[in-house]
């Protein structure tokens, strides 16, 4: 059919499926990184006390920590992930390795990949 010059074009109105819902946050990583100076019951029971893991969750992944040089402790939004790894960092240095544990284990945060 043809356009008559007083007519406006039809102006579809696009919808979405998500329109009207709440963006879902990012998800962020807590790292926790290997080291020299905190050992294997350090970690775990960080990973215990700070998370509430139990001992072979706990043991799974300091494992990877000391296999791969890194492992991820938890997986969340930013700002309990920024409370997770402040958490960390106040577990303090390892009682278990005074001459060489000088503070906490090194626990960045990293955006998971969506």
């Amino acid at each position: 059919m043809p356009r008559l010059p007083w007519s406006r074009p039809s102006q579809k109105k696009e919808t979405r499926r998500d329109a009207g819902k709440p963006k879902r946050e990012p998800n962020y990583h807590v790292i926790i990184w290997n080291d020299e100076e905190h050992t294997y019951e350090y970690v775990v029971e960080l990973l215990m006390e700070i998370f509430s893991y139990d001992f072979d969750k706990a043991y799974k992944i300091t494992k990877e920590v000391d296999k791969s040089g890194k492992g991820i402790a938890w997986t969340g939004h930013f700002e309990l992930a920024e409370l997770k790894r402040d958490l960390i960092h106040g577990f303090g240095r390892d009682p278990r390795m005074p001459q060489v544990s000088k503070g906490p284990i090194r626990a960045p945060i990293e955006p998971a990949p969506e």
